[in-house]
């Protein structure tokens, strides 16, 4: 096993002038489980397939352990992947499909088939060795995949959603299995993926990325409680937070007719390109149905209900008085919000609940460049393992 260290590392495709990855500065501890997570063509698997050696890298370096591997050839690497495609060989069984890389390797039988059954057994794949891969569900052919990766006792796993093709139930019960897996191999994993859920669930840590840059990495409390950006903040999080533009008077966003007390720091780091406006943001369940006539109430329009069981969410329009519908940018749509509501206690459509900012869950980020601008900002370093 090793650490992985992303020193400055950037990847330009020919015929573009905007890196796909641009600079990236990034430590993995020895053992631990990191998950790249950020939207379609933000250059995540770029990052992994630089790792993995199947892509150049035009500046910087890359790091496995003490050694630098920028131009070392992918098989010297000692690293395994995972793809999105399960990439088995059809006409071999379970069993040759997992042991195929050592016997390319020139490993002993003896051994080879050691390895393959210890492997099937931390798998639960026992019993499917002798079966062709037609003959496997989705799941199944993904933990093949893997226990192909294992058999290998790589330094470095390399995942790029694995879980893609999975149905959704198989997907919640295989991202538990590969996670429980990767604390019993205590093998360094990076995992790739863009469902921000997968990465809150899974990871030691988040490094999310945007346009091939770096936006912040942390652990996914730190990245929930403290996102660093208008960016992180709308992605993190299931439902989306809400987010919104608003005018300050004296202290307070105008939401609405309600007026949202900012803190002191947020307000004394505005500056004159924001004009006097702050991004807004708080978590569906960080608002409290209050009464009508409660100081500081926002009024929602109930558009539509969620009722999940356990959880009821609301999705409503918010008056706006103020002329500035056009800057309100929730993540639900323009002018909308989403309400976290006890389930026992939901709303019609057509109704009009009143709600209030739990007081210091709101996040107050820059109108002008979208960094924070409230509370601190946490960025882990890689843990010592």
């Amino acid at each position: 096993m090793a650490s992985v260290t992303y020193d400055k590392a950037s990847r330009i495709y020919p015929g573009t002038e905007r890196p796909a990855v641009d600079a990236l500065d990034l430590e993995i501890a020895d053992g631990e489980f990191l998950v790249l997570v950020g939207p379609s063509g933000c250059g995540k698997s770029t990052s992994l397939r630089m790792l993995a050696g199947l892509e150049d890298i035009d500046e910087g370096a890359i790091w496995v352990g003490d050694r630098d591997v920028t131009h070392v050839q992918p098989k010297d690497r000692d690293i395994a992947m995972v793809f999105q495609s399960y990439a088995l060989y059809p006409h071999m069984t379970v069993a040759d499909n997992m042991g195929f890389a050592l016997k390319i390797a020139k490993v002993d039988k003896a051994e080879i088939r050691q390895r393959v059954e210890a492997a099937a057994k931390i798998l639960d794949l026992t019993e499917y060795l002798d079966r062709k891969p037609k003959a496997l569900s989705g799941g199944q052919r993904q933990r093949v995949a893997m226990g192909r990766a294992i058999v290998r006792q790589p330094q470095v796993f390399l995942m790029d959603e694995p879980l893609s093709n999975l149905d959704a139930k198989l997907r919640v019960q295989t991202r538990t299995q590969i996670a429980a897996l990767q604390r019993r191999l205590g093998t360094t994993t990076v995992y790739v993926t863009h469902d921000q859920v997968e990465a809150l669930t899974m990871g030691d840590r988040i490094a999310v990325l945007k346009d091939g840059v770096l936006q912040q990495v942390g652990s996914p409390r730190d990245m929930y409680d403290a996102p660093a950006n208008v960016f992180v903040a709308g992605f993190i999080g299931s439902p989306a937070m809400n987010i919104g533009t608003y005018q300050v008077f004296d202290g307070h966003a105008q939401v609405g007719r309600a007026k949202v007390a900012l803190q002191r720091e947020a307000v004394a780091a505005l500056k004159s390109e924001d004009k006097n406006h702050v991004v807004l943001g708080f978590r569906p369940e960080s608002l409290d149905r209050v009464a009508p006539n409660t100081d500081g109430a926002i009024p929602i329009a109930v558009d539509v209900v969620e009722e999940l069981g356990s959880d009821a969410f609301v999705y409503g329009e918010v008056p706006n008085e103020f002329g500035d519908s056009q800057d309100i940018h929730f993540n639900a749509g323009d002018s909308q919000m989403i309400v976290r509501i006890d389930p026992r206690d939901v709303p019609k459509k057509g109704d009009t609940v009143w709600v209030t900012i739990r007081e210091g869950e709101q996040h107050v980020f820059s109108a002008a460049s979208g960094e924070r601008l409230s509370g601190e900002v946490h960025t882990e370093n890689a843990p010592v393992k």
